[in-house]
């Protein structure tokens, strides 16, 4: 499944369905990827300051990739309507 994520709330979220969907906790995940727990707590939480490292190591434990694609317009303001 494709989850599109534009923010950083957007990719926490996403990074909490996919440890829960493995029946993984905050630490579990953690201990795959070399963090702590309160790392991914933060993380999950929507935490704009992440480094690119962690948020990688991250998608690895979970056996998820980054992948960059065209902007897929979602709104009028998007689409230059309004």
């Amino acid at each position: 499944m494709v989850t599109l994520a534009r923010d950083a709330a957007a990719i926490g979220n996403a990074i909490r369905r996919s440890r829960k969907a493995l029946k993984w906790s905050q630490q579990a995940l953690a201990s795959r990827a070399g963090l702590r727990q309160e790392t991914i707590s933060l993380i999950e939480t929507g935490n704009p300051a992440t480094r690119f490292d962690t948020l990688l190591a991250i998608l690895a434990a979970l056996n998820l990739e980054f992948q960059i694609a065209p902007r897929t317009l979602t709104s009028k303001r998007e689409a230059g309507l309004l």
